[in-house]
């Protein structure tokens, strides 16, 4: 058993309930948040928690959060999804392992009168809210970005996500979408990182180490492995295209002079705070969208314009594989602070 603060975690099945002590809640708040995490040990995934934190405790509406946190796939989290509604949560914000595996569950729930917020990535279930970055653009724009760079030819890999779950596929389909506009661009492997920084960087490694002859590498978010790869292995750098990521983005500037073309698509994290917005807007009697994109922005450190950017989100005190700050307006209220203390309601 770990304990996190107010909190207790359970290592196989995590539920953790804020403890009593900690910071005073808000004379007005009444409802009890569920979150469900799948993927632990990754940068996005835990800054995605904390934003679910922060704004609910920015909200003052929030007495309590109970936390389904691990490792697995959709029956763990079918399982982890049950207890929350047999914990009595009002919300339930979820980033979900598969598009419809999941939807019977979540019925259960919107039939319960709680109200289901899939972050991140998409689930069909009628009656659930999804907010989303919009992964088919993410993996279409840093794409194209890579190929015109490219001149519209050459070799390129392609370091997927997680096989089968949402954003993975969604973000194939947008490299496909581009693919199919550059005919003389072929793809040499294709590889799944599983969202992991020693899986990926050792795949690279192998890549380089095969032969291949490769002019671009496009990434779902394991970038800044694979920029140190090309360092360690003393070759010259090729395109690289990756996410916000702290360290990436320090890599844009750092190494730009060493001839490191690097492609930056946000993907914010904040996905998280802003479904728990939403899901309190809708609790208070607004109307809200079932569906809502967030539409990813290009940077690259070619241009005064990408570097600009990455000189004013870069934090040299973050860890690399955090993304860089930002929250998502209208529904997130919650400050920088208060997303970095990553404390909710209750918790000390």
């Amino acid at each position: 058993m770990k304990k996190f603060g107010a909190y207790t975690c359970l290592v196989f099945g995590t539920i953790l309930a804020s403890g009593a002590s900690g910071q005073a809640m808000a004379a007005d708040a009444q409802y009890v948040v569920g979150i469900s995490n799948t993927l632990i040990g990754n940068g996005f995934r835990e800054e995605m928690v904390c934003s679910i934190k922060a704004e609910a405790l920015a909200s003052g509406k929030v007495s309590r959060i109970v936390l389904a946190n691990r490792n697995g796939g959709p029956s763990e989290q079918i399982a982890d999804l049950r207890n929350l509604i047999s914990a009595g949560v009002n919300v339930i914000v979820l980033n979900p392992s598969d598009r419809k595996a999941l939807d019977p569950v979540i019925e259960q729930a919107i039939a319960r009168h709680i109200i289901v917020v899939a972050v991140d990535q998409a689930v069909s279930a009628p009656g659930a809210y999804v907010l989303e970055n919009d992964q088919v653009a993410y993996g279409r724009e840093g794409a194209e970005a890579l190929f015109k760079t490219l001149g519209g030819k050459g070799n390129v890999v392609e370091m997927r996500g997680i096989d089968g779950v949402p954003a993975d596929a969604d973000r194939h389909v947008g490299f496909e979408q581009a693919l199919k506009k550059y005919p003389d661009i072929k793809v040499v492997a294709s590889v799944f990182t599983g969202w992991s920084q020693d899986k990926a960087s050792q795949q690279i490694k192998d890549l380089l180490g095969s032969g291949k002859k490769i002019d671009g590498v496009w990434t779902s978010g394991i970038d800044n492995v694979v920029v140190d790869a090309y360092r360690s292995a003393n070759v010259k750098f090729v395109p690289v295209v990756g996410t916000d990521n702290n360290g990436f983005i320090g890599q844009m500037m750092q190494d730009k002079d060493a001839g490191l073309v690097a492609i930056a698509v946000t993907n914010p994290p904040a996905v998280g705070g802003a479904g728990l917005g939403l899901a309190l807007s809708v609790l208070e009697g607004k109307k809200e969208p079932y569906v809502v994109h967030l539409t990813p922005h290009v940077y690259m450190n070619t241009t005064a314009a990408g570097l600009d950017w990455a000189k004013s989100v870069y934090d040299p005190k973050a860890d690399p594989t955090y993304p860089v700050y930002g929250g998502v307006p209208p529904y997130t209220s919650y400050t920088p602070a208060q997303e970095k203390a990553c404390k909710g309601p209750g918790e000390s």
